[in-house]
């Protein structure tokens, strides 16, 4: 899913920018939910509860995505450039 997202052009920025604003959304749903709404303080917690807990998902996604980011370029080289690189034989595979 991560690979796909940043495919798709959605950078670890995004993802932060998304998690900061989820947290002023979460306080200006709780208040808008206890000036507006007349069924108390309760359901004004549950709202911005509800909204305050996308942060942490948001968070998340920023880091899986930067280490996306970083770590793409590093990736395990196959055997066979290794052994190009070192003047190794090729081995016979069996099956092959």
């Amino acid at each position: 899913m991560i690979k796909t997202l940043h495919k798709m052009g959605i950078r670890s920025n995004h993802m932060y920018f998304a998690g900061i604003c989820s947290i002023g959304l979460a306080f200006a749903s709780w208040m808008t939910s206890r000036a507006t709404e007349h069924a108390g303080l309760d359901r004004a917690d549950r709202w911005g509860i509800f909204v305050g807990e996308w942060a942490p998902t948001f968070f998340a996604m920023g880091v899986a995505l930067r280490m996306e980011e970083t770590h793409r370029e590093i990736e395990e080289p196959r055997m066979e450039e290794y052994e190009r690189a070192e003047g190794v034989r090729p081995r016979a595979r069996a099956g092959v």
